[in-house]
């Protein structure tokens, strides 16, 4: 539960009706709320009435409300990268055939802002909006390490360290070691550790000043291709990560030095 009072509360309470991502109905989210049947009631109301839910008197159901959705665009357009890189992934993805991953962290975990799927799409866990997991997945190991010291710190605090696979880091010292590789080689693997038969190579998207702006991966199933051939694709993943930060740093996310040296 948010320790951040009302406003906090009133948020958990619509992330949980958010979590269901489908028509809810009150009893449904009394019966795992940590708030009072009138105090969870309250919360709906408001929220309702502000438009941030919507409430079907015919089912009794609520679902997210059309503000949210409008709030939720705006800030898909103001503080994404998607809509930055969008041409970029999408030239990339039609150039490898591969699936084109674009991620930022949020409260330490990986979301995937952006997804363009391959020429022969495989199902797999991600997709555009969904949040996993950053200690076993390529994007989410490229971001942790290129984290400032303090901010690492307190993200690997909050990993679960969930075992996925056979291959999941499950201790904050492996997946340090891994980071630390990482950081030599500027790019990341993911070895099957969050979905069987998944592999990826992912590349931090980073400014001039070495600010984390987010990730992008080429993932592919091993039914169709090996590490080694996406590690191939490293050059190209590279020059497209450093195209989309190059044109996220002159237009949205500005660097004093940046902004200097294009005077």
């Amino acid at each position: 539960m948010s320790g951040d009072g009302t406003v906090g509360k009133a948020l958990d309470v619509l992330e949980q009706v958010a979590a269901y991502g489908k028509p809810v109905r009150f009893a449904t989210l009394l019966a795992e709320s940590q708030f009072p049947k009138a105090t969870l009631y309250r919360f709906l109301q408001t929220l309702t009435s502000q438009g941030m839910l919507a409430y079907d008197p015919h089912h009794q159901t609520y679902t997210l409300g059309v503000r949210l959705l409008r709030l939720a665009h705006a800030a898909w357009t103001q503080s994404s990268l998607a809509p930055i890189a969008r041409p970029f992934i999408d030239r990339l993805s039609a150039e490898t055939g591969q699936t084109v991953h674009l991620a930022q962290l949020d409260h330490a975990q990986v979301l995937y802002v952006d997804k363009r799927n391959a020429a022969k799409p495989v199902e797999m866990f991600s997709a555009a909006g969904k949040v996993g997991p950053a200690y076993c997945t390529g994007v989410g190991k490229a971001m942790l390490a290129f984290l400032p010291e303090p901010e690492l710190a307190k993200a690997l605090a909050q990993q679960s360290f969930h075992r996925f696979t056979d291959n999941t880091y499950t201790t904050p010292e492996t997946l340090c070691a891994e980071l630390e590789e990482i950081r030599k080689r500027g790019y990341a693997f993911d070895r099957e550790e969050h979905e069987p038969g998944i592999v990826c190579i992912a590349q931090p998207i980073l400014t001039e000043r070495r600010r984390l702006l987010g990730a992008m991966s080429v993932t592919g199933a091993l039914s169709s291709t090996t590490l080694e051939e996406l590690e191939h694709l490293v050059p190209r993943l590279a020059r497209t990560a450093q195209a989309i930060a190059d044109e996220a740093q002159a237009w949205r996310f500005p660097d004093t030095h940046f902004q200097h040296m294009r005077a």
